[in-house]
């Protein structure tokens, strides 16, 4: 029998998207060919060259589309790579909302044109996919059919991200797994630990990952006085990640938006506690004081509080933990539903060559 193709637009190497095109190559047996514009948008020249090469992106997607006859086209972010793919004309389509909203910043002058051909992408996906509860409110917003709608996040894959914690009980050995981009707010994070610092509380705190607040972040710790406390690791293997888990007993994560994060998950199955920003994205999965805490925006002496308060209540703390464990294992298990997102494609192809 031959191998199906999906078509897949996005940005191939980051995490998400290899867990969700890897899935699809383990559990349905997919052949994946990848696309991707090439030019970064980090800075403004940068953006306006993107804006540029979208603009013949369609022409070489549909050259791709005629030369590689895949079965199905996927893309992740409704407002450019799923525009792309609802101007293609390939069906069965699936487009993946990436955050609370892919029409962000709100602040964005280009919000109405955002909206417009969001609303392109959403009318004619085939399949629409939210990876977590959250999602759906802008979608439901947008006047989406709703009966087009995954609500399944992509899961962790739980033989990699497992339960045995090495962490020092008697010490606080927190975790950050985000970009070093403004919006993940490291800056509260570690004035919450400086505050900690102050009141003669032990600690060491692991910064996992790279970006542009870098450089400010190693001063910012300088000046608070806890740079010999915070262990800055910069960009890391995926395959390194599970093991500096295991030896962390707090997971913090303070964005100020938040759709559904993987990094949570795989903190929660590995036995780190997780106290994250009081958010629509995180309320999905955290409920404070229950199996975590949540903590309000950019507000760094609740944090430090918090962490105090976690640290004190160990009993409790355990028990949430191994709570999280069994929760993540339950709803978020990588080879349970990804299987059920590849067979989903399956359905759809097969339905698309019954029609045609």
């Amino acid at each position: 029998m031959k191998k199906r193709k999906i078509l897949f637009l996005g940005e191939s190497y980051r995490a998400d998207a290899l867990t969700w095109t890897n899935g699809l190559k383990e559990f349905g047996d997919f052949e994946i060919i990848s696309w991707e514009l090439k030019t970064p948008s980090d800075t403004f020249p940068n953006r306006i060259l993107r804006i540029f090469e979208f603009t013949f992106a369609l022409i070489k997607i549909k050259e791709i589309i005629k030369l590689q006859q895949p079965d199905m086209v996927i893309a992740e972010r409704t407002t450019s790579y799923g525009v792309l793919a609802a101007l293609s004309g390939k069906k069965p389509m699936a487009i993946a909302q990436q955050g609370r909203t892919d029409l962000w910043p709100e602040s964005s002058i280009l919000l109405p044109f955002k909206k417009i051909i969001q609303k392109h992408a959403f009318k004619n996906a085939t399949l629409i996919h939210a990876w977590g509860p959250v999602m759906t409110i802008s979608m439901a917003a947008a006047n989406v059919d709703m009966n087009k709608v995954m609500v399944l996040p992509k899961g962790i894959d739980l033989t990699k991200f497992v339960n045995k914690n090495t962490a020092n009980p008697e010490k606080i050995s927190a975790i950050v797994t985000r970009s070093l981009l403004p919006e993940y707010r490291h800056d509260i994070i570690l004035k919450s630990f400086g505050l900690l610092n102050k009141k003669g509380v032990d600690f060491s705190l692991t910064i996992v990952g790279d970006g542009k607040q870098l450089s400010n972040l190693k001063d910012l710790a300088k000046k608070l006085n806890i740079e010999k406390k915070v262990f800055f690791r910069g960009r890391i293997q995926n395959t390194e990640l599970p093991k500096l888990l295991q030896q962390s007993n707090f997971y913090i994560s303070m964005p100020i938006t938040e759709g559904v994060s993987a990094s949570l998950f795989e903190a929660m199955a590995s036995n780190c506690y997780p106290i994250v920003t009081d958010i629509a994205g995180n309320q999905s999965w955290i409920t404070h004081r229950k199996n975590g805490q949540l903590i309000t925006v950019d507000d760094s002496n609740m944090l430090a509080n918090e962490i105090l308060w976690a640290f004190k209540n160990t009993t409790y703390r355990k028990e949430c933990v191994l709570n999280n464990r069994k929760f993540i294992e339950d709803h978020v298990d990588y080879k349970i539903n990804m299987e059920i997102i590849a067979n989903k494609y399956h359905e759809l192809i097969n339905s698309a060559k019954t029609t045609s």
